[in-house]
C-alpha cells in the first residue's frame, strides 16, 4: 500500500470514528438533562476530557511537543472550537426548534468548503460540490421529517450561524496548522474547554450556592454520570481526535463530506436503542446522505500534500 493510499485511508476511518461517535451522543445524553443543563453538562464534559488527556500524557501514552512553536494558530482554533462553536450551538439550540437547529447545523460542510476555498484557495471538485449537496439535501430532509416548527428567533438564528461559521472556520485553520500534531491541537483544544466551560460551571454554581451539588451530581445521578463520560472521553477526546486527523490527512472539503453520518447514525441509535420510529422521509434522507458520501469520495482524490507532521500516539 502506498503513502497516498494509506493516508486516505486514515483519514476516512478517522472521520467515520468521529461522525459515528457524534452520532451516539444523543442517545447517552437523552435523558442526562432531567437533572442538570447544558452548562453543567459542558462544564463536566471539558473537564473530565482534560483530566484524562493529561493523564494520558502524564502516562507517556500520548506525546505532545510545543516548545519552539508558534502558539497562535492553536488559540485561534481554541477560540473557534470548543469555544464559541459550543457556545453557538448550546444557546442556538435553546432559542429555537429542534428542527431549525438541525438545518442551520447541516449547512456546516457547505460553509466549510466556501472558507476553504476563500482562506486556503483549494477549490472542491465538481463531485465533492455534487456530494456535499445531496448530504445537505438528506441530512435536511431527515430533520424535517420530525415536523418544521418555526419559532422565528432572531436571536437564536444569529446565535446558529455564529456556531456554523466557528466550525467552518476551525476546520480550515485546522488544515492550517501544519506544525501541530492531532494530539497537540486536540489537547490544547480540551484545555481551552476545560478553562472556559469549567469556570462558568463553577461561578455559576458558586452564584446559587450549589456548587456541592454539582460537584458531585456525576457520582449522585448515573444518567448524567454516563452522559459526562460518553461527552467528555469519546464526544470530546477521541472524537476531537478523529476529527483533526480526517482533517490532517483529507483536507477540509472531503472531511466535511462526511459530517452527515452523524445524522444517519442519530436516526438509527433511537430506533435500536430508544425504540423511536423510523419514517419513510427519514429513510429517504438517510438513503441521500449516504450518496452523498459516495458521490464526494467515490473517486480517487488527487495527493493532498501538507507539511504537517503525522499524528503521534
Amino acid at each position: 500500500m502506498n503513502d497516498d493510499r494509506k493516508r486516505i485511508l486514515i483519514g476516512v476511518a478517522a472521520a467515520l470514528v468521529c461522525e459515528i461517535l457524534f452520532g451516539l451522543s444523543y442517545t447517552f445524553t437523552k435523558n442526562a438533562m432531567k437533572s442538570a443543563d447544558e452548562i453543567d453538562l459542558l462544564g463536566w464534559r471539558f473537564l473530565l476530557a482534560f483530566a484524562s488527556i493529561v493523564l494520558l500524557r502524564a502516562l507517556g501514552l500520548l506525546r505532545t511537543s510545543f516548545r519552539g512553536k508558534d502558539p497562535k494558530p492553536l488559540l485561534l482554533i481554541c477560540l473557534l472550537n470548543p469555544f464559541l462553536y459550543f457556545i453557538g450551538e448550546t444557546f442556538g439550540i435553546a432559542r429555537t426548534s429542534a428542527s431549525e437547529s438541525g438545518v442551520f447545523l447541516a449547512c456546516i460542510p457547505v460553509t466549510a468548503i466556501a472558507a476553504s476555498s476563500v482562506i486556503l484557495g483549494k477549490r472542491p471538485s465538481q463531485r465533492q460540490v455534487v456530494g456535499i449537496i445531496t448530504t445537505l439535501i438528506g441530512v435536511v430532509t431527515a430533520v424535517l421529517a420530525t415536523g418544521l416548527q418555526l419559532t422565528f428567533s432572531p436571536s437564536g438564528y444569529a446565535i446558529l450561524v455564529l456556531a456554523v461559521l466557528a466550525y467552518s472556520l476551525y476546520s480550515v485553520y485546522v488544515e492550517r496548522a501544519r506544525e501541530f500534531t492531532g494530539v497537540e491541537i486536540t489537547f490544547v483544544m480540551l484545555a481551552g474547554g476545560a478553562a472556559s466551560f469549567g469556570t462558568i460551571l463553577v461561578v455559576k454554581h458558586l452564584r446559587t450556592g450549589t456548587l456541592s451539588e454539582i460537584l458531585t451530581l456525576p457520582f449522585a445521578d448515573t444518567g448524567f454520570g454516563a452522559a459526562v463520560v460518553y461527552q467528555g472521553i469519546a464526544c470530546s477526546m477521541i472524537a476531537f481526535f478523529a476529527a483533526n486527523t480526517a482533517i490532517a490527512k483529507l483536507g477540509v472539503n472531503a472531511t466535511s463530506s462526511f459530517v452527515g453520518v452523524s445524522a444517519v447514525v442519530a436516526i438509527l441509535a433511537g430506533v435500536a436503542v430508544l425504540g423511536e420510529r423510523v419514517t419513510l422521509l427519514q429513510i429517504l434522507g438517510m438513503g441521500l446522505i449516504l450518496l452523498g458520501v459516495y458521490i464526494a469520495n467515490a473517486a480517487r482524490p488527487k495527493p493532498f500534500r501538507r507539511a504537517a507532521a503525522t499524528v503521534e500516539p
